[in-house]
């Protein structure tokens, strides 16, 4: 007889309950340690495609690759037992086909565990977004200021802010959740159409610099830890690691020098013989 285990992670059905709730928590990770800290506090922990810039010093996302995502997404599933874990499909693994797509999505779903994958774009991917949620992958879809776009876009620009261009991008937020989508990150996007496509879309919005008026919220966690040299506007510090990370090495070196550390207490002695 086979034994079914207890679903303890909170599942994509819970996630689209909550549009016109409590706002859904989210923030990214790329470590188990760190997602082991955040764990317990968020709804969703997305393995961004951000990781090619954060922790590799990349100027853009297009750099990372599928074996990069799948490194860091098995990471932070060992360091979670709660949220549910979205890994980014990188750049090139998923725009040439619905079937690629696929392929690429199981292939990072099987060998990290995670729940979901997320795929920036909007009508130009509805297909693709219906034919994985068809074949029982969840997508979550990123319309707005899309990192991956960012040579076409000219830079990471905010969208929406005159109102010439709400109306592709309503019909992009549209698409994508009529196509199977269980939440859209609407990111870099004026107040106004950030709130109307919350009111008229049936599924969850997570905003990055789109307003408190989407039904939920996500952050770089270095941007919102203060280990950023220059975060964005939309950012807001909730730690300053990165002082104190400087200030820790500072005294480290200062007591290394001074042979003051390792002190007796950090230090091995012999063994009694009897």
């Amino acid at each position: 007889m086979s034994v079914q285990s207890k679903i303890k992670r909170i599942t994509v059905p819970e996630i689209l309950a909550r549009k016109g709730g409590e706002p859904v928590v989210c923030l990214t990770s790329y470590h188990a340690h760190t997602a082991r800290f955040i764990d317990p506090y968020v709804d969703i922990i997305l393995v961004g495609d951000s990781l090619g810039m954060v922790m590799y010093g990349m100027e853009t996302t297009l750099g990372v690759t599928i074996d990069m995502m799948i490194a860091h997404g098995s990471a932070v599933m060992r360091g979670t037992e709660r949220a549910l874990v979205v890994v980014d499909m990188p750049f090139g693994s998923y725009e040439e086909s619905p079937e690629v797509a696929f392929r690429n999505a199981v292939r990072i779903m099987k060998e990290t565990g995670c729940t979901a994958v997320k795929m920036e774009g909007g009508k130009r991917l509805a297909e693709t977004v219906r034919y994985l949620s068809e074949r029982g992958i969840p997508v979550m879809g990123h319309i707005g200021l899309t990192p991956q776009s960012v040579q076409t876009m000219g830079g990471f620009k905010t969208q929406g802010r005159v109102e010439e261009e709400w109306a592709a991008i309503e019909e992009d937020a549209a698409a994508i959740s009529e196509a199977g989508a269980f939440g859209i990150v609407l990111e870099g996007m004026a107040e106004p159409l950030a709130a109307r496509i919350t009111r008229q879309i049936a599924v969850p919005t997570i905003g990055i610099g789109a307003s408190a008026e989407c039904d939920g919220q996500i952050l770089v966690l270095e941007d919102m830890l203060g280990l950023s040299p220059k975060a964005p506007k939309f950012v807001k510090e909730f730690a300053t690691l990165g002082a104190q990370i400087a200030g820790a090495a500072e005294a480290y070196a200062r007591e290394v020098r001074a042979r003051t550390f390792p002190a007796v207490e950090n230090t091995y002695g012999m063994k009694k013989v009897k």
